[in-house]
């Protein structure tokens, strides 16, 4: 069916206008040619599945995204143009997809509210009274110090929804805020919008949503397909134009006519009277408990063979636990399940042979193919080699797969990617298959397509299908339908059964009153409390829009800070690695690389045995760089010891060693040296050689007495600063500098790249905060916590190494904060270009311990470095450290004598952010 969109009334004010607007992710399109005008002060629903390109659209709007094609006008300006951004962005306010996106897990409630408070300028009083309002509009004032990451789905969205109206936006932009919340959730949602929209009613407001049933609800509806809009209009429009019953039935009448045509209406089959005798699987009393909190409760039920079992419940209720213990994935802490007549069994992978397991979320390997999936999977489970071949073609045709063998699973739709998990999944025969949420974000076509499939297994080959879902009209073609709630089993029955007795016209208001029944503080607890006059704040006053758009703002560099700050209080891991992972490295590293050679050991072939031979021995035993071991039998001997490393010197004494000396004739006495590590077997050769001199000069002494010294001179060697030659007193004030270049920089560069994986950086992209503002509130705790590393280390060095420290600490403190903000400001550096945590740890570590090892004069002075080596240890910030902590140490350096070195390190400072700022982005693309 072809329709002409419908177009918003030229009278009417536009809050979005969009002309020709395309996006593309590599050769992904996203969006294709969008034009588009969205009426102002009204509800607006993009309509569509996963994949259409309704995320990517409101990125553009709210400003998230760099735009590629085409142009956007929001609230009357462009947002190609960055002032323009900077002025709207205060007045619009954006959630982007995802429960608790947004959000971090580790502040409380009120902690996220009044982060988002301090972004947007507000002043103490004023953040408390509108986080008071909201959290009491929203009914979550009871749960204001429950960490985020705590709450259920349906309360994170609440929490989301404060945080995106603590500025009184103008336009609010909320991209599928109900996806994966129960219905009761979603009711208690879109009611409290409502009630908002009430107390401002010039607040314009854009919904992504993949629930028809929501959509009916919406002032203006965009039905988007592959990043095009199928139609426009209101939803009584659409519904006239396609002659619908229902929005589902109207989208799938918009579609194209090469999807339309592969929809056909499920065709439901009742289930045969003679199976239902037959159990498949029984639970009773399964619990499971992890420490004190019980996920599932006492839960019992019992599912037939062939049966279609529908399992609903609320966000966080038990479900998928449910699901992963009587798939034999997860043991559960006490009760008991059985699935044909046999114990689930963890260990026993006959059970699980026979059931099929498709998981929530795409499970399968993105780098095969269709076809190696299948073939990888078939091997899994033990398939005979000689009918893998027709099994696989079977599930191919089955499931309608047959021309996509040879493609990637990421490139293909999200319908044909749960298509391929499902044959996957059937691919060995199971009697069972459990299956959790598989139709989410699916859209009606494909949907439809899947459930038959469904049901072709259940009625033709008596599959026993165990499904969880949060759509009610999946859940009406079930067989039985059980609900769940904070662990357990609301009621057991038929869908009809339970609409019925609760007296409702529909299952999800059936669904609804069992919840409210079942929660004992409704009010409090899941229920958003009725909106009082005033309760919101209204849009009009305390705009404070100049302020939020003004330049640099210390609050919003402070905010961060504290944000940072407290996540790193509740990470132990991360406050653990921050802290002590520096003293620690300071142990491991110190000791390894003492580069001393003493406590040799050595044994002795005697082949004299005289006094002059034992006297000869005994000058180099008596030295402390030697350890003497055992006489040596022979010459294999010699060879085994020297073999297994219990010596490292051996030395064979002639027969007639004493005779021969005395008399003035030539003797050869032979040194083996294990020259398996070569700098350490120079090192043993030169202190064998200056004792066999030092023997030799002590014989002539002894027979030639005063003539045997006449004529002779000696140089007298001293060495200052470091007298006895030590290494670690050289090494570990060197090793202070490499800890201090590689901590700090590494959660510097984690910090930002963890809020990029997890989504959190949308915050950077869609509020008043600048880059500049951003980064300086980032680095703040790290640096503090790595002064505090320093003064550990340097503890650690003067009191447990013994190394002696005759300079200023004030100046070498000093030093120490400028190398560490440079060494925070090069992780910050790596961030800008890094987005997943794993690839910022290892490229952290090579831009750190590379150059500051090799090219700082940790080991070798950089003025004996050529080339590329010497010009990287001159812009390097180790190598002026380095320098600072050695005289500081052993040198007994001043501030005077070291000011020099700070210039280079407050230039590397200045290059450093300034380069993380220009490289860091504002927006996705």
């Amino acid at each position: 069916m072809s329709i002409a969109p419908s177009r918003a009334s030229d009278s009417q004010p536009i809050v979005v206008r969009l002309r020709d607007v395309g996006l593309s992710y590599g050769r992904t399109r996203a969006l294709d040619a969008m034009t588009l005008d969205l009426p102002a002060g009204c509800m607006i629903g993009l309509i569509g599945p996963d994949g259409v390109g309704k995320s990517s659209l409101l990125s553009l709007i709210a400003g998230a995204h760099a735009i590629q094609d085409g142009s956007v006008e929001v609230l009357g300006g462009d947002m190609a143009d960055a002032g323009q951004r900077r002025t709207a962005c205060p007045r619009i306010a954006y959630m982007p997809q995802g429960l608790g996106k947004n959000l971090y897990p580790t502040l409380s409630v009120f902690e996220n509210a009044d982060f988002f408070g301090r972004l947007f300028g507000h002043g103490r009083r004023e953040r408390e009274r509108r986080i008071h309002d909201l959290l009491h509009s929203t009914g979550l004032s009871p749960f204001a110090d429950r960490p985020a990451g705590k709450l259920s789905g349906g309360m994170k969205q609440k929490l989301g929804l404060c945080c995106a109206l603590i500025h009184d936006p103008d336009l609010l932009i909320l991209d599928e805020p109900t996806t994966g919340v129960d219905p009761l959730s979603r009711r208690q949602f879109w009611t409290l919008i409502d009630e908002i929209r009430a107390t401002r009613p010039g607040m314009s407001v854009i919904v992504a949503t993949a629930y028809m049933e929501e959509a009916a609800r919406f002032d203006w509806l965009v039905a988007m397909d592959d990043g095009r809009i199928l139609a426009e209009g209101t939803p009584s429009e659409l519904l006239a134009r396609t002659a619908a019953a229902s929005l589902d039935a109207a989208f799938i009448a918009l579609l194209p006519e090469e999807k339309r045509k592969l929809h056909r209406p499920v065709r439901i089959v009742p289930r045969a009277q003679t199976a239902q005798a037959e159990v498949a699987i029984q639970a009773e009393g399964l619990t499971m408990r992890f420490g004190d909190f019980v996920a599932v409760d006492h839960v019992s039920f019992r599912i037939g063979k062939g049966e279609i079992f529908g399992f609903l419940g609320s966000n966080g209720c038990g479900k998928t636990t449910t699901m992963k213990m009587l798939t034999g994935l997860l043991a559960s802490s006490e009760g008991r399940a059985t699935l044909f007549g046999q114990p689930v069994d963890p260990e026993d992978i006959g059970i699980r042979r026979r059931v099929g397991y498709m998981s929530q979320s795409f499970s399968l390997y993105s780098e095969l193919t269709v076809a190696q999936n299948l073939d990888l999977h078939a091997r899994l489970f033990k398939l005979p080699r000689a009918s893998m071949p027709a099994r696989i073609q079977e599930v191919v045709e089955r499931f309608d797969l047959v021309c996509v063998m040879d493609e990637l699973p990421d490139a293909l739709p999200l319908g044909i990617r749960q298509r391929l998990s499902l044959a996957v999944a059937v691919i060995h025969a199971p009697e069972m298959l459990i299956l959790d949420e598989p139709t989410s974000g699916v859209d009606p076509v494909a949907r439809d397509v899947l459930w038959q499939m469904l049901i072709d297994l259940a009625r033709d080959d008596g599959v026993t299908i165990f499904i969880s879902t949060h759509f009610m009209n999946e859940a009406e073609r079930c067989d039985r339908i059980s609900l769940m709630h904070a662990g357990k089993v609301l009621t057991t029955d038929t869908p009809r059964n339970i609409t019925s007795s609760r007296g409702c016209a529909t299952l999800e208001d059936a669904f609804i009153r069992y919840l409210e029944e079942a929660d004992r503080r409704p009010a409090q607890d899941q229920s958003a409390a009725p909106v009082m006059p005033g309760a919101i704040p209204n849009a009009a006053p305390n705009r404070r829009t100049s302020s939020m758009t003004s330049g640099f703002d210390l609050r919003r560099v402070m905010s961060y800070a504290r944000r940072e700050s407290l996540e790193l209080q509740r990470d132990p891991i991360r406050l653990a690695l921050a802290l002590l992972g520096s003293v620690l490295l300071m142990f491991v590293v110190g000791y390894g690389i003492n580069l001393d050679v003493d406590n040799l050991t050595f044994a002795v072939l005697d082949r004299d045995g005289t006094a002059t031979s034992e006297n000869y021995i005994l000058n180099i035993a008596g030295s402390r760089y030697f350890t003497q071991k055992a006489p040596i039998v022979d010459y294999n001997d010699l060879d085994r010891r020297m073999r297994s490393g219990e010596i490292s010197l051996a030395i064979e004494i002639p027969p007639n060693f004493a005779r021969d000396a005395v008399r003035g004739r030539n003797v050869q006495i032979a040194a083996w040296i294990d020259g398996a590590m070569p700098q350490r077997a120079e090192t043993i050769r030169g202190y064998v050689e200056g004792m066999h001199a030092g023997w030799l000069a002590e014989q002539a002494r002894v027979q030639l007495g005063k003539r045997s010294v006449a004529g002779q001179f000696r140089l007298e060697v001293r060495y200052r600063y470091n007298p006895g030659i030590e290494s670690l007193v050289a090494m570990v004030p060197a090793v202070i500098p490499l800890l201090l270049m590689l901590i700090p920089a590494m959660l510097a560069a984690l910090s930002v790249v963890r809020e990029k994986e997890l989504g959190s950086i949308v915050n950077l992209y869609v509020t008043p905060v600048t880059r500049l503002e951003f980064l300086l509130g980032k680095q703040i705790p790290y640096i503090v916590l790595s002064m505090v590393s320093f003064l550990l280390l340097w503890v650690v060095a003067v009191f447990l190494f013994g190394v002696p420290f005759t300079g200023s600490f004030p100046a070498l403190a000093l030093g120490a904060l400028f190398y560490v903000v440079a060494a925070v400001e090069l992780g910050l550096l790596v961030s800008s270009f890094i987005t997943s945590q794993v690839a910022a740890i290892f490229g952290t570590a090579i831009v750190t311990l590379l150059p500051a090892v090799n090219f700082s004069g940790v080991i070798d002075p950089v003025s004996s470095l050529e080339g590329i080596g010497s010009w990287i240890g001159r812009i390097y910030p180790t190598t002026y450290f380095v320098t600072m902590a050695r005289g500081a140490f052993s040198k007994g350096l001043g501030v005077h004598d070291l000011w020099p070195h700070f210039i280079p390190l407050a230039i590397a400072i200045i290059v450093l952010l300034l380069m993380s700022t220009a490289l860091l982005k504002k927006q996705a693309g």
